[in-house]
């Protein structure tokens, strides 16, 4: 049970709510329009700030990511990987895992700029000492707030009338004693000039040190792979999930990986030679780039080799000035500037190289092996000993600037107004580290003995000068040992990097009256405004980012800009006693798009003192986003497990991805339906009780394949426009699959067919005194029944119990007694499947096809986080303290471990065998903390 949250969508009547100081106007998310006694039809969850600072998180979307109708957010821990992209290091809230970019963030009601071209908000870039209360609407609402509500809002509301000076120090720490990170915050709040001046400020640091591979004992090798029995028809699963599976392709010092010399891969330097020594490779049952059993565990140097928390120094200062010309009108400026540093790594990369017979680092055996064979060179997998794992290197300055003016007019019983313009501004500097040019180490790469007997770059001792690489340092790849420190600063001499400016300019009114004339059942309100919004990205990069190939962050310069011009209307009607309409329209003119109409009607009906009921529907929008118009094809390189053409299993393909933005995309539209009961019996004082269901209808859905999907539908379903996105070395322009090498594989951006998103929220909550102290209850829960995702291409998918649990919950209960809290904290979710549309079995399998795979195992299990949190508060010399302890999934529960990730992409192995978005990765958890105010 749950204290954190008000009374179910009772914004109006929290205890944060009524603590406003009178002066200051009242911020209710689920309306434009605050009215007394008047709740909103759409569903509204409250957290508050003592909340917050009771479970002392390391930053608030640690927090706000527990809740049910939260999935799938992006955090630092989950985007590691996101080189080429620069999200790495954000935290992006998610409702309703429909996508980050479809969950509309507000800071006071306001958008904030983005910190990526992608239009993720980072949440952390707001001040989090200074939050009064988040509040949650779990429903569109783009009538309302404008484009991107489709799956709902969060809006942090900061205490603005903050008065006072309080210091804050917190200390986190994991039970095996790694990812320790330290959060220092100061705020400060006065009135000046006979209260008519109030100042705020705030300041925060924080640093944490990440740890760079997936260090855990649970960690071990399970995955999913194509299984090397299976033949269609044969009764056997097409697919097999099981432990002792490794890769079968690639070794840390090299593995040939085809020919007559297959097997054969190269170990430690031998001090004696100074040449590698040579083992062979014991297959078990293989296929593609997997093995079960033999030599599986020859790949521990690439196994688990992303980060497991990323490095992190967030710097954040922020500062208010209002200042009221009369009782009624206040002027305001508000300023914040944030910096992010992280580190992260991806993966201790795999790659392929080609080993020429004359190559001066291969062993004399080995060379006398090829030319018995007659070969003048072979095909070697390696995950690269001795090269540092790739990764990234990020900074990011984000600045909001934001000036208006508010107040109350005696018109209309009361007319509110406020005007604003605000300007924001993301400097994204994107450095990622550890990652070659591939023309650079191929050549290093490619070593010979010169005339003089030195090891030299074939490039600079062959008859071609055209080909010279200017102090070329050879690399000897071959073996485990052999790479010098000399090679690897040569290697990164050069990095790719790219300078990003993403900027946003917002100018906005808004206008409302509780009483704009009466009716037979009441007053009529109305509410509104309009908005100016510029977006624009500006990318600065030096050309040999883009004319040379990276093995990651192929950097384009992705250049654009649109505006949107918009106006909406939103009124309250009391139809009769009890009961009221809620409707809201809003109109939108995208510069790249066009215009389009939201809406939004909805009815409240108080049908007893006890129940109330409430519903909604709406239709919402989301057009593209700068990254969704303006990527100009940024790459990466990858592998893939390409079907056989000509018989059973697969192939594994090194190839380059590149994604590209288009301009032509439409916005998406939503049509939404919300139906609710809430219970607050007389008979039970502080008890209160609500379900609400909901229905998202997606349709226009803008977004890219992967690359997984687009081979298997242009090798498996023959899809012709699929098959014109693969390019192969050798017949680059074929519009039918080939068994051939793939060179490159286009993801462009289009409108998808839809997605629909439909399920239940329950939330109850009971309070009351108990013995000397007071007692909180509360109990939230989200029931999905399906999340359905139609490409267009290929079957709907439904990720309801697969990645998206069917049940997940929160419960809480704390307890206060002078100056005392203790909070006890149960979070989870249920049992569920890895894939909804596999069939289990293990022998006597149907026909296995693209929307019914054949497995052997499909499940995945559920999980119970146990969290505590106490807080005692003292005084110290007339100063009010606090000290915080804090024990997050007290029963350091591992997560379950199962077959998680592709069959096919180079970094599957690299990341840590289950689902790093849905369980807890890093085990029991640790946070002291200490503050003082007064």
């Amino acid at each position: 049970m749950l204290s954190l949250f008000s009374a179910p969508a009772i914004a109006q009547e929290t205890p944060e709510a009524e603590e406003s100081a009178p002066s200051s106007p009242i911020i209710v998310t689920g309306s434009r329009i605050v009215r007394d006694g008047y709740d909103a039809p759409t569903p509204l969850s409250v957290i508050s700030g003592e909340e917050i600072n009771t479970e002392a998180p390391a930053n608030i979307s640690d927090f706000v990511n527990t809740l049910p109708a939260v999935a799938g957010s992006q955090t630092g821990a989950t985007n590691q990987g996101s080189l080429s992209s620069s999200n790495a290091g954000i935290n992006a809230l998610n409702l309703r895992s429909l996508g980050s970019n479809r969950t509309l963030v507000l800071l006071d009601g306001r958008r904030s700029v983005t910190s990526s071209a992608a239009g993720l908000v980072d949440v952390n870039t707001f001040p989090q000492s200074l939050i009064e209360r988040v509040e949650v609407v779990t429903g569109g609402a783009s009538a309302a707030y404008g484009s991107d509500a489709v799956s709902g809002v969060v809006n942090f509301i900061l205490d603005r009338d903050y008065e006072g000076f309080k210091a804050n120090y917190e200390y986190g720490v994991t039970t095996y004693g790694d990812i320790p990170n330290h959060k220092f915050e100061l705020t400060a709040g006065t009135s000046l000039l006979n209260d008519r001046l109030h100042i705020i400020a705030s300041g925060e640091y924080f640093t944490q040190k990440g740890v760079d591979t997936i260090d855990r004992d649970w960690n071990t090798h399970t995955f999913i792979m194509n299984n090397p029995y299976y033949e269609p028809g044969n009764g056997q699963p097409e697919r097999i999930w099981a432990s002792g599976i490794g890769e079968a392709i690639l070794s840390p010092g090299g593995l040939v990986t085809s020919g007559p010399l297959k097997g054969t891969y190269f170990g430690a330097i031998d001090p004696a030679t100074g040449r590698a020594t040579l083992g062979e490779f014991a297959y078990g049952p293989s296929t593609g780039r997997y093995t079960i059993g033999g030599d599986y565990l020859l790949d521990d140097y690439h196994f688990g080799s992303a980060s497991l928390a990323p490095h992190e120094d967030r710097i954040g200062i922020f500062g208010r000035a209002g200042f009221e010309i009369t009782p009624n009108i206040e002027l305001f400026a508000q300023v914040s500037w944030n910096q992010y540093k992280g580190r992260s790594y991806y993966q201790q990369t795999p790659s392929s190289m080609t080993i020429a017979v004359d190559n001066a680092y291969l062993p004399d055996a080995m060379r006398q092996m090829m030319i018995d064979e007659g070969l003048t060179s072979v095909t070697v997998g390696t995950s690269n000993a001795g090269i540092p794992a790739a990764g990234s290197n990020n900074k990011r300055t984000v600045e909001r600037y934001l000036a208006g003016a508010e107040g109350t007019l005696d018109f209309l019983g009361g007319l509110d107004w406020d005007v604003s313009y605000q300007m924001g501004r993301a400097d994204l500097n994107q450095d990622l580290i550890n990652t070659w040019l591939n023309s650079r180490i191929n050549a290093m790469t490619d070593a010979v003995y010169d005339d003089s007997g030195n090891i030299v770059c074939r490039v600079n001792d062959d008859a071609d000068p055209t080909n010279d690489l200017a102090g070329c340092i050879p690399i000897n790849r071959i073996g485990i040992g052999g790479v010098t420190d000399e090679a690897v600063d040569y290697l990164f001499e050069l990095t790719p990097f790219r300078e990003q400016i993403v900027k946003q300019e917002v100018a906005a009114f808004n206008f409302s009256t509780n009483n704009l004339f009466d009716m037979w059942a009441g007053p009529v309100s109305l509410a509104i405004g309009g908005e100016y919004r510029k977006e624009s990205l500006k990318s600065i990069l030096d050309p040999l980012q883009y004319e040379e190939t990276w093995l990651y962050g192929n950097y384009k310069p992705d250049n654009g800009s649109y505006n949107v011009k918009e106006a909406y209307l939103e009124t309250i009607i009391p139809l009769f006693e009890g009961a009221d309409f809620n409707g809201a329209v809003r109109v939108t003119d995208y510069s790249s798009s066009g215009t389009v109409y939201t809406y939004k009607a909805g009815l409240t009906w108080q049908v007893i003192d006890a129940i109330k009921l409430r519903g909604t529907y709406s239709r919402d929008i989301r057009a593209g986003n700068l990254l969704d118009l303006f990527a100009s094809g940024t790459a990466r390189t990858n592998a893939i497990s390409r079907p056989s053409l000509t018989g059973s299993g697969s192939t594994s393909d090194q190839f380059v991805q590149s994604a590209t933005g288009n301009p032509q995309i439409g916005p998406e539209k939503a049509d939404t339906i919300g139906l609710g009961v809430v219970f607050t019996p007389g008979f039970l004082p502080g008890f209160a009780f609500s379900a609400d269901y909901f229905n998202i209808d997606l349709k226009d859905a803008i977004g890219a394949l992967s690359a997984e999907q687009t081979v298997l539908f242009c090798f498996e379903q023959k899809i012709a426009e699929q098959c014109l996105n693969i390019h192969y070395e050798d017949f680059p322009d074929s519009a039918v699959p080939l068994d051939e090498d793939i060179a490159t594989i286009d993801l462009p951006v289009f409108n998808f067919a839809k997605q629909k998103v439909s399920g239940i929220d329950f939330e109850a909550s009971y309070r009351t005194p108990l013995g000397p102290g007071d007692l909180a209850l509360r109990a939230v829960a989200s029931h999905y029944i399906e999340n359905v995702s139609d490409d267009g291409f290929s079957y709907p998918t439904d990720e309801a119990g697969a990645g998206l649990p069917s049940w997940s919950y929160r419960l809480t209960a704390s307890y206060d007694y002078n100056g005392f809290r203790t909070t006890i904290v149960g979070r989870g979710f249920d049992d569920g499947v890895i894939d909804n549309a596999y069939v289990v079995c293990s022998i006597n399998c149907p026909l296995s096809s693209p929307d019914a795979r054949t497995v052997n195992n499909n499940y995945r299990a559920g999980s119970f986080y146990l969290d505590t949190n106490f807080v005692y508060e003292f005084q110290v010399a007339g100063v009010t303290a606090q000290a915080k302890f804090a024990v997050k999934n007290v029963l350091n529960k591992d997560p379950y471990v199962y077959g998680a990730g592709s069959t096919g992409g180079n970094n599957v192995a690299a990341y840590a065998r289950t689902n790093i978005g849905l369980y807890d990765v890093y085990g029991r958890t640790f946070r002291l903390g200490v503050s003082f105010e007064y």
